[in-house]
C-alpha cells in the first residue's frame, strides 16, 4: 500500500471524547458515511466539550472523493461567509 491517506472499508471513528466517539460509530453502523459520522461527533462535543467546540465555531475539513481528488475547507472566521453551498454539493 502506498497511498497517501488511510483507507478503511469497516470505518474508523475518534474524538477527544467517548461519547461523541460512540456517535460517529452508530452513524457509521446504521450505513452513515464519513461526513454524516463526522457532524454527529462534532454536535455531541458541542455538549460535552462546550469550551472546545461549538456551533458557530471554526471547522476545517480535507474530503476524498472516490478518485482520490481532495478539497480542503477553511470554515474559519470570515472565510467560511463566503463560502457557496455548492461547494459541499458535490460530497
Amino acid at each position: 500500500m502506498n497511498t497517501l491517506y488511510a483507507e478503511s472499508h469497516l470505518g474508523a471513528v475518534t474524538s477527544p471524547h467517548h461519547l461523541a466517539t460512540q456517535a460517529g460509530q452508530a452513524v457509521l453502523a446504521q450505513g452513515g458515511n464519513a461526513i454524516e459520522a463526522a457532524i454527529a461527533v462534532g454536535s455531541v462535543l458541542t455538549v460535552v466539550y462546550p469550551h472546545m467546540n461549538s456551533i458557530g465555531g471554526d471547522a476545517f475539513f480535507l474530503l476524498s472523493d472516490h478518485n482520490g481528488k481532495i478539497t480542503a475547507i477553511d470554515g474559519a472566521g470570515p472565510a467560511a461567509e463566503m463560502i457557496a453551498s455548492s461547494v459541499f454539493s458535490a460530497f
